[in-house]
């Protein structure tokens, strides 16, 4: 079985114990060496963290679509920083336009999935990373049936991806990515509201190769 990284907010982790205000570190896993993780963002509200999401091009970031939840001011997106709570070189620039999946239903997680359009100068600490090849990422870390039976009709199998491991999602985490070597493979969407990383309910990805005719749509039409 090909080895999934838990990425998600690695980088950005030890700022989310402050804006999330709530009372958690990294899940099971350690500090990713600085800057490692070019690709990673803060999705912020009024300069605190929402969300993270990560880098697809210069133009857009890929997060879920629940992280935008009709917030009153423009969100930004923090790139290039490691630890938001220091004064380090990073870059913010605002949100241009929302594109949540056109069949996303606020109520439920289905198709939680979201672009954002925006214009960010790249260089060593802020890069984009893949996304798969259509037909290439037909993969998950847990069964489906066994997701299934744990989740019930809230998991989906042909959009979502079941994962549990050594490191895990937590609040705070929502739109990171869930990678694949150099490839990112999922969309941080939802896990247990009460045990981080739970084995009981293991967290949900919103599986990116069943969006790519979407995705793509999207960046042509904007070119």
């Amino acid at each position: 079985m090909t080895s999934i990284s838990m990425l998600l907010l690695a980088s950005l982790l030890p700022h989310l114990t402050l804006t999330a205000r709530v009372n958690v570190g990294i899940v099971n896993g350690k500090q990713a060496k600085p800057h490692s993780r070019p690709y990673m963002v803060s999705i912020q509200n009024s300069f605190k963290h929402t969300c993270g999401g990560f880098l697809i091009s210069d133009e857009f970031v890929m997060t879920a679509a629940h992280c935008w939840k009709g917030y009153p001011n423009i969100l930004t997106v923090v790139v290039g920083a490691h630890d938001l709570r220091k004064s380090e070189i990073s870059d913010r620039v605002e949100v241009k336009s929302y594109i949540p999946h056109p069949y996303y239903p606020f109520c439920l997680r289905q198709n939680d999935i979201m672009l954002l359009r925006e214009k960010v100068k790249l260089n060593n600490n802020v890069k984009w990373i893949s996304l798969p090849k259509e037909g290439d990422a037909n993969m998950t870390t847990i069964n489906h049936t066994v997701c299934q039976h744990k989740w019930g009709s809230k998991y989906l199998a042909s959009q979502m991806i079941c994962a549990h491991g050594h490191g895990g999602s937590c609040k705070g985490d929502s739109g990171g990515p869930l990678v694949c070597g150099n490839t990112a493979v999922g969309v941080t969407s939802f896990g247990s509201s009460e045990c981080c990383n739970s084995p009981k309910l293991p967290n949900v990805y919103t599986k990116i190769s069943a969006y790519l005719p979407w995705i793509h749509q999207i960046i042509r039409n904007i070119k």
